[in-house]
């Protein structure tokens, strides 16, 4: 539009026009990104490891920093039972303080996969090619 606006009889307001059309794509690359950047985060974690303990599960209640509406939290420990990652629970029942022995697969992106090599339902058993069609109708 600025290259033509060269081309314009005087007075006319082509040249006005344009900067108009530059916020304009301005406030689309903003809301690109900002619609783009939470699933590429999710899926720049997809590719950290999934880890392996055999160690101890630690439930525990919520504290004073706990967010509005944590039922507590859950925590794989290694052998010395120093924390190897916790997360927030939410649920409309309180968690209870309990140590168990446990063989943990989490990621810390996904939570516990599995404990004592049962599934905790968080990744399915079975994926599809793509992971296309997770979801069935039943």
């Amino acid at each position: 539009m600025i290259w033509r606006a060269r081309h314009v009889p005087e007075g006319a307001s082509l040249i006005w026009v344009s900067p108009i059309f530059a916020l304009g794509i301005i406030g689309f690359l903003v809301y690109a990104i900002a619609l783009i950047l939470p699933p590429l985060r999710a899926f720049i974690q997809t590719f950290k490891p999934i880890f392996i303990v055999d160690g101890y599960l630690r439930y525990r209640g919520p504290d004073e920093f706990s967010p509005e509406g944590c039922s507590g939290y859950v925590a794989v420990l290694f052998e010395d039972r120093s924390v190897a990652y916790e997360w927030e629970t939410f649920g409309e029942k309180r968690l209870t303080a309990l140590i168990l022995p446990a063989l943990a697969e989490f990621s810390e992106y996904g939570g516990i996969h599995k404990i004592d090599g049962r599934s905790t339902g968080i990744l399915p058993e079975k994926i599809t090619p793509l992971g296309v069609g997770l979801t069935s109708r039943h």
